[in-house]
């Protein structure tokens, strides 16, 4: 397996906030709000005054914050996070926020998304004398920025993250100053709020929402901005290009009431729809969407083709999602038991069954069967993202070509193992039009997974064609 291949891919959440005398009880609102981007592990870190202290566990937020007292967890400033853990690094070590005491200070370092090239780095570090205690990229940030200068500062921060590449929003906190950084080409969500006097951010707008704060403006590409109480400083650290939003927040990954890059997700995601039905119409009596993150395409999809939309599945409110499970068992079980038909609706009809995308197909076909057994005479299959036919190398969990569907079969064939009776899905194009709203100002998707256009680390392709052992 090469190199590079071993770091973790983990799409997950981050919240802080600053100037606020409960911190840590935001805080945890904030994760609550965030859940859907991490089910493996959460945590935070406080800023007690002078001093940085970590609540953090394996589990639901509610199951790691279930014994946590709000009254020890006291301070004005706090950083949390949310975690997906992928297979092999589900311990708590890898749980973040990471916190590091050293002679001159105290930091705490979370992020969501993935540095490329955090093996090379953490082998530089080794042969150097570092030892690292976990296999968290955000280790390997903090004993870089400890090489550049002994204090934690706008320069060894622009220092540390120009030996990096990849795609991730990143929160620090020190004694005096809660950081946020941006990757150069914007992959990944970060937004500032404000909840009066404080300071709040996160990875979703949602997690505003939750507790009451007012969206003021995303982080930039290639930004860091500090927080302290002297208020806010802005800083390039790298040159902004064209942002290249992960496409698969809008499609799948964020909460439909989340502005994602100043668009709503939900009018995003309804407008797939719509375009999905003008390119690949379908001959049918009803529309159901597979809950949740479906149901906004569906809605759209029915509006544009004039078919009704109905409520042709349920779903079991306390099965977690399949898409992150680690093994192919546990996804199957999980589909079995997280959906059901709603027989009254579907039996008799031919259904036009919209879901968000096709990955590895297990869920899909688990459907398709469940629909049929339910008396749908006719399951069409509309899909509101183009084929899923590449890894996803900037820290969402679908590493390697062999567990990609698409990148296996051809329409025709998926068709076929799924048991529908036609497929079809969103075209790039369409994918684009539904999401980016002006291009004048530079906004732009990845669509990597989808095209096999990387827009970082060019050269990426060929490491990608490694198959996982």
């Amino acid at each position: 397996m090469h190199a590079e291949q071993k770091g973790i891919n983990e799409e997950c959440g981050i919240f802080g906030v600053w100037d606020h005398p409960r911190a840590a009880e935001l805080t945890y609102y904030g994760l609550h709000s965030m859940q859907h981007r991490g089910q493996d592990g959460a945590g935070l870190v406080v800023n007690s005054g002078r001093r940085l202290r970590a609540h953090k566990g394996l589990g639901l937020v509610n199951d790691v914050f279930q014994d946590a007292s709000f009254q020890e967890l006291t301070g004005s400033a706090a950083i949390g996070h949310v975690r997906n853990a992928t297979e092999g690094s589900h311990t708590y070590e890898n749980v973040q926020p990471l916190l590091f005491q050293s002679q001159t200070e105290s930091m705490a370092l979370a992020h969501n998304g993935n540095l490329i090239n955090a093996d090379s780095l953490r082998t530089e570090l080794e042969h150097e004398g570092s030892i690292l205690q976990t296999s968290s990229d955000m280790e390997v940030l903090a004993h870089l920025m400890k090489k550049s200068s002994m204090e934690t500062n706008e320069t060894s921060i622009a220092d540390a993250l120009n030996q990096t590449t990849g795609a991730y929003g990143i929160l620090m906190m020190t004694d005096d100053t809660l950081y946020a950084a941006l990757d150069p080409n914007g992959i990944r969500p970060l937004s500032i709020g404000r909840l009066g006097d404080a300071y709040v951010v996160a990875s979703e707008s949602c997690a505003f929402d939750q507790i009451g704060a007012v969206f003021e403006r995303d982080v930039l590409p290639g930004e860091l901005v500090a927080i302290n109480d002297d208020g806010v400083q802005s800083s390039r650290f790298a040159i902004r290009g064209q942002r290249k939003m992960c496409s698969m927040e809008y499609v799948y990954l964020s909460r439909p009431d989340s502005d994602v890059n100043t668009v709503n997700v939900h009018a995003s995601r309804k407008q797939m729809g719509k375009e999905l039905a003008k390119e690949s119409p379908a001959n049918a009596d009803i529309v159901v969407g597979v809950p949740d993150s479906s149901i906004s395409a569906a809605i759209g999809f029915a509006e544009a083709s004039g078919l009704p939309y109905e409520m042709g599945i349920i779903k079991n409110r306390y099965v977690g999602r399949t898409f992150i499970q680690p093994t192919q068992d546990l996804r199957e079980q999980g589909v079995k038991m997280k959906l059901a038909p709603v027989r009254g609706m579907v039996a008799g009809k031919r259904v036009v069954m919209v879901d968000d995308s096709i990955v590895r197909g297990t869920t899909s076909k688990r459907i398709v069967d469940m629909l049929k057994h339910a008396g749908a005479s006719e399951v069409h299959v509309r899909i509101a993202s183009p084929p899923i036919q590449h890894p996803c190398w900037y820290g969402i969990d679908m590493s390697t070509y062999r567990e990609l569907i698409a990148a296996n079969y051809t329409l025709e064939a998926i068709g076929e193992l799924i048991g529908a009776n036609s497929l079809g899905f969103l075209s790039e194009p369409g994918l684009e039009k539904a999401i980016v709203k002006d291009k004048s100002l530079h906004q732009g998707i990845c669509t990597a997974c989808m095209t096999g256009d990387y827009p970082v680390a060019k050269g990426a392709e060929r490491v990608l064609t490694h198959k996982r052992s």
